[in-house]
């Protein structure tokens, strides 16, 4: 198990709990009532531990590499899974994953950044930054759902779109833009959910929906801790500060409502139970689609333009 920087004082009572656990195991001495006791109190910590997250505590949360990805959740919250690739004009961008499932019975076009499971899938995901290619794919499958009236749902985890030279020449900031513009338009219910980093348009190329949701430790923002901080202090040590002035986490977004919801993970968050968030997430995902049966196309374009329009604050002078 991998413990992040401030679960230090968990890690010592885990690693205590392994040791007699292995004692136990080897039949030689009955540790049982012990190991119960340190579990509790294991638990006990942990959940003191995590009900008073900062805001850059949490943005650690959201970036473990245990955390499940868009293809977990596919295969985990839907059956059927049938990915579908290329952009049918440069190439198929592997950050952005996308395909038809069935969910509780129902086809939906499930849409996702996909940051892979280890080093040699990271560099192959390009750690979830999209190419202008990744961001017309998503289009493409988002165009057919529409096609036969089937709902999207899109799973957004990314740092930020990919910043490269050759992402720019091929119109890196076209292709969001455009996203933007069609998933206004679009005649089918749009689920958008936040399970990880939702990082400046890389996030919102995807993000425009009838309802937006975030896991209870992801981070929405148009830029990312440590940026704001070498922008601001040419530094990164003012990450944390950052962090806080951002009011990039879940409750923050909420309370100035530009999402609509916070679903809520396993104790330890997501990662520590991938099986048990599947489960949440996909209960959730029936009981929002569940929301617009019967309204019409119209109903559902003028739902997320009205959304989008609200938010913000103006004056006028």
């Amino acid at each position: 198990m991998h413990f992040l920087e401030f679960e230090k004082p968990i890690q010592e009572l885990h690693d205590e709990l392994q040791r007699l656990k292995s004692i136990h195991a080897k039949g030689k001495t009955d540790l049982s009532t012990a190991i119960k006791e340190l579990e509790d109190k294991f638990i006990a910590e942990r959940n003191t531990l995590y009900s008073q997250l900062s805001g850059w505590q949490r943005v650690q949360v959201s970036r473990h590499p245990d955390r499940p990805y868009t293809l977990f959740y596919a295969e985990n919250t839907c059956t059927d899974f049938l990915e579908i690739h290329g952009d049918r004009s440069f190439r198929d961008d592997k950050a952005i994953v996308g395909g038809f499932a069935r969910l509780d019975g129902k086809s939906v076009m499930m849409i996702g950044h996909q940051k892979g499971i280890n080093t040699k899938m990271r560099q192959y995901r390009n750690f979830g930054m999209a190419n202008p290619e990744g961001y017309r794919k998503a289009l493409r499958l988002m165009k057919m759902a529409e096609k036969f009236g089937k709902p999207i749902i899109t799973f957004i985890d990314t740092p930020g779109a990919f910043p490269g030279l050759e992402a720019e020449e091929r119109g890196q900031a076209e292709a969001i833009a455009r996203n933007i513009q069609e998933m206004m338009r679009l005649k089918v219910p749009i689920i958008c959910l936040i399970v990880g980093e939702g990082a400046s348009g890389g996030a919102i190329g995807i993000g425009v929906g009838n309802r937006v949701y975030m896991l209870e430790n992801t981070w929405y923002s148009v830029i990312s801790p440590e940026s704001c901080s070498s922008i601001l202090w040419r530094s990164w040590d003012h990450k944390e500060q950052a962090a806080e002035a951002l009011q990039l986490t879940a409750e923050k977004m909420l309370g100035h409502g530009l999402i609509d919801g916070i679903i809520p993970e396993p104790a330890g968050g997501a990662h520590n139970d991938p099986k048990a968030m599947a489960d949440i997430l996909r209960k959730h995902l029936i009981s929002a689609l569940a929301e617009f049966d019967g309204w019409s196309p119209a109903q559902l374009v003028a739902d997320r333009i009205e959304k989008f329009s609200s938010m913000g604050v103006f004056q006028t002078i």
